[in-house]
């Protein structure tokens, strides 16, 4: 008998020493299910945050795309209206060209920067000495000549109060298409650039989304070691008190109003055990203590 109470003394201790690492293993599971739960919802606030980031980025480009159909539209007028205004231009040139009188068909029409170009083609032929002797006086000749036409046209030009107007608005309409080009640009870019930071942030909602995933699959893990561990807990300390009865039976020595007390209170939180019911830790541990 003595070899047996021997036995399963140190069967109780055994068992009490598994129930004690099975009830740090699972608190240990437990605190960490509680750092994944934290970290999870976390990530999953920055993915929310990110996605909003996203969603504007995205707004932004097509109010940009917009803006930017509306500038070239605005362009495109203005483009119009310089046509109409090298037109015009054209008009009051030809209509008081002297030059173009007489002129045959087919022929390039005459103007100053036609001249001009002429004249300065002639220039470095005579600097390079290709026209000599009596060549070089027709080229000095028809040097003179242009610098009269050049200078004729001009003085037409100037008085011509028509001529005048027409320049006045090709240089506006160039301007305001100059201008347009600009806002069309700046729209494309603008727009671009949220494009751009749209996609940016749409890799990082993928990182972080992975993340975030990654911690919920470790808080599932350690959810599942940390029940697992408290089964074999309750597992241990329902051997643990089938042992301790046992060992209570064979000494005879329940007896006493705070041995019958702590009886009940024993079989008590058993029987809610057995039942399938839960046990709070202070409880589980009160069952742990009774020796």
């Amino acid at each position: 008998m003595t070899g047996l109470k021997e036995t399963l003394d140190e069967k109780r201790k055994l068992v009490d020493k598994k129930a004690t690492q099975y009830r740090t293993t699972r608190d240990e599971w437990n605190n960490r299910t509680k750092e994944f739960t934290v970290q999870r919802n976390e990530l999953n606030a920055e993915v929310r945050e990110l996605i909003q980031n996203v969603k504007q980025q995205r707004e932004i480009r097509e109010q940009m795309n917009e803006l930017v159909r509306e500038k070239k539209n605005a362009r495109k007028e203005a483009s119009n209206l310089v046509k109409e205004a090298k037109g015009e231009l054209d008009t009051q040139k030809g209509g008081n060209d002297d030059t173009s009188r007489g002129r045959k068909k087919g022929e390039r029409k005459v103007t100053v920067h036609s001249l001009r170009r002429e004249f300065d083609k002639l220039d470095r032929e005579m600097e390079r000495g290709k026209h000599l002797g009596q060549n070089e006086k027709k080229v000095m000749k028809r040097m003179k000549e242009i610098r009269s036409q050049i200078k004729a046209m001009e003085a037409n030009e100037d008085s011509n109060l028509d001529l005048k107007d027409a320049r006045g608005k090709l240089r506006e309409a160039m301007v305001a298409q100059e201008e347009a080009h600009k806002e069309v640009q700046e729209a494309a870019q603008k727009a671009q650039d949220a494009h751009d930071l749209m996609l940016s942030w749409n890799k990082e909602v993928d990182r972080q989304r992975e993340l975030a995933e990654g911690s919920h699959r470790e808080l599932r893990k350690s959810k599942k070691e940390a029940d697992k561990a408290h089964r074999f807990y309750i597992v241990s300390l329902r051997c643990l008190h089938s042992i301790q009865d046992i060992i209570r039976s064979m000494r005879g020595t329940e007896s006493g109003d705070s041995q019958r007390g702590a009886r009940v209170e024993v079989q008590d939180l058993m029987s809610k055990l057995m039942s399938g019911d839960t046990l709070s830790t202070e409880e589980l541990m009160e069952l742990q203590r009774f020796d």
